[in-house]
């Protein structure tokens, strides 16, 4: 997988969600809305042809572009 493929945003995004961050405090600490936050989520899962979060996360650490 193409690290690429994902904003820096994107990643930014699920680098704090591995890190048991809530979508309310990633907002608050990337200070964007939390319907931003859920947009570049549903982003992710979409660009990653995948149905949850966790599906995401999985794969982006199995695809080394994160470390849980």
């Amino acid at each position: 997988m193409n690290q690429h493929f994902l904003t820096p945003r994107e990643l930014e995004i699920f680098k704090l969600l591995i890190s048991n961050e809530t979508t309310k405090t990633i907002a608050n600490k990337l200070k964007i809305s939390e319907k931003t936050v859920r947009n570049h989520i549903s982003n992710v899962i979409g660009k990653l042809g995948v149905s949850s979060r966790t599906q995401a996360i999985i794969l982006l650490a199995k695809s080394g572009m994160i470390s849980i």
